[in-house]
């Protein structure tokens, strides 16, 4: 709750102290730090609408009070826990620059967190500043935005605040400037909340965190007599969806250590992620991540990897045999999951499932072949259908120039495939498929050249336009076709 009653509309949201009242077992109260200087360069007033807050009744002043001064409010708690990074447990981590600010009721009614990036040191910042470089809170938000927009079960932020410090970082030209990010998510327990206690041995703590996850995050299960197995098997339902939104969005999220692992099977902390330019599967986002690691085609592995190593501090209270039964699934759903997001940006809500899967790959071994941009293809795709592709195959794409023999053998045999699958439907559906396209395929190609292009008027003259034209291409509304 507020400290004191406010104008503030940010600071009267009833706030909950739901996992601060589990005790401080799993946290720190920390304090934020003080900025020479605040200025808003970024409010979702897209979040605002599901806190139930009408965007016009919050001021620039109001998410400065509370997301950049940080008053009004206490405690903030820097959560605790441990995880493997790049296969390497490391028992020296937590919240380094960043705190559990609140948490709210959405309007759907679930709970969500508000945390905090860059905000100051706290015990576990190992020597670092607490601090986030803009250029940082600059990419996250593109990236949560971008995502949320691909239809990406993912966290968003909910403001930006240039904090006027300056940085030195070893990745970004130096000094570079500052900032304070707020991230909307459901929930910040990751897994490596879990391998922190099941370190300590407190089997006592783990059961006490699991039922407030199970509680919170998956209340449908609380009355059931095996809840904490059948919560650890939709834990791995969701993780293998949220890794075939990844996969057919294009997104690598280059460091997939298990402390980025939300208990919730939700998609946040972006630092050196990437949209593939071309389809590869060795391409690699971090410059680290010197083995390929967490490259792009990885990625399913190292999810179900991170599931099987939760299973380490969870036996404690879960049979081993059940949570195989649950991991054994994995490939079932992340296959089905896949299957239906490619189909979708193809423009298909249903195909006959050889069909299906036959289209995909066609998709797949094209993109690979041909090397075009990855959604350039599905962007081109959306604008150019046309209701005479049901009619001849030779009407898709039908100035499209392949000089290559082989590649045109490959087009040839994906353009059959997918002029078939449209000759499954009734012809009134293919307006459907047209609005289905738009829906999920933005016109925004966020590939790094794209971030830098608007990241170069930011750091030279100070110019935010280009971001802002941007994010409002990425947030618009895909538009509703009437004829084609």
């Amino acid at each position: 709750m507020p400290l004191t009653q406010s104008s503030n509309p940010l600071l009267n949201l009833n706030y909950e102290p739901a996992l601060e009242v589990l005790g401080d077992d799993f946290f720190d109260v920390v304090a934020a730090a003080e900025f020479p200087q605040e200025i808003l360069r970024f409010r979702n007033d897209q979040v605002l609408t599901q806190l139930g807050l009408t965007p016009e009744t919050v001021t620039d002043a109001d998410f400065v009070e509370a997301f950049g001064k940080f008053q009004g409010r206490q405690p903030f708690l820097a959560l605790r826990y441990h995880g493997y990074q790049f296969g390497e447990y490391n028992a020296f981590l937590g919240d380094g620059r960043g705190f559990l600010y609140g948490q709210v009721r959405g309007t759907d009614g679930e709970l969500y967190d508000f945390g905090t990036k860059g905000s100051g040191t706290t015990p576990y910042s190992r020597g670092g500043d607490g601090r986030l470089t803009l250029k940082g809170g600059v990419r996250e938000v593109l990236a949560s935005e971008m995502l949320h927009r691909l239809g990406v079960k993912t966290s968003r932020c909910l403001s930006l605040v240039e904090t006027g410090e300056p940085l030195w970082r070893g990745d970004e030209p130096s000094p570079t400037r500052s900032s304070v990010m707020i991230r909307f998510s459901r929930s910040h327990i990751r897994f490596g909340t879990f391998e922190r206690l099941g370190t300590l041995d407190r089997k006592d703590l783990i059961a006490i965190l699991l039922d407030h996850v199970i509680e919170v995050y998956y209340p449908h299960l609380a009355g059931e007599r095996d809840r904490y197995a059948l919560f650890y098997a939709e834990l791995v339902k969701r993780v293998a969806q949220l890794v075939a939104q990844w996969m057919s969005s294009g997104f690598c999220h280059a460091v997939l250590n298990t402390d980025n692992m939300s208990i919730t099977g939700e998609s946040f902390d972006y630092g050196p992620f990437a949209f593939i330019d071309t389809y590869n599967p060795q391409f690699t986002a971090a410059y680290f991540d010197y083995s390929g690691r967490y490259c792009y085609g990885n990625q399913p592995a190292i999810c179900r990897l991170n599931l099987e190593m939760l299973q380490a501090p969870l036996q404690r209270v879960i049979a081993i045999a059940d949570m195989e039964a649950g991991l054994a699934k994995f490939e079932s759903h992340y296959e089905e999951f896949y299957q239906q997001r490619m189909l979708d940006r193809l423009g298909f809500n249903r195909l006959e499932e050889s069909l299906s899967k036959e289209l995909n790959a066609l998709t797949i071994q094209f993109l690979k072949e041909s090397q075009v941009e990855y959604q350039s293809f599905f962007w081109e795709l959306t604008t150019q259908f046309s209701k005479t592709w049901r009619e001849s195959a030779k009407h898709i794409f039908s100035e499209l120039e392949i000089p290559n023999e082989s590649l045109q053998i490959c087009f040839q045999t994906w353009r059959k495939k997918y002029h078939q699958a449209l000759n499954q439907l009734p012809e009134d559906e293919m307006l459907n498929i047209a609005n289905r396209l738009y829906q999920h395929n933005p016109s925004v190609n966020l590939v790094r050249p794209a971030i830098e292009a608007i990241w170069q008027p930011i750091t030279q003259d100070d110019n935010w336009l280009p971001f802002y034209e941007l994010l409002n291409e990425i947030q618009a509304q895909s538009p509703l076709k009437t004829s084609i």
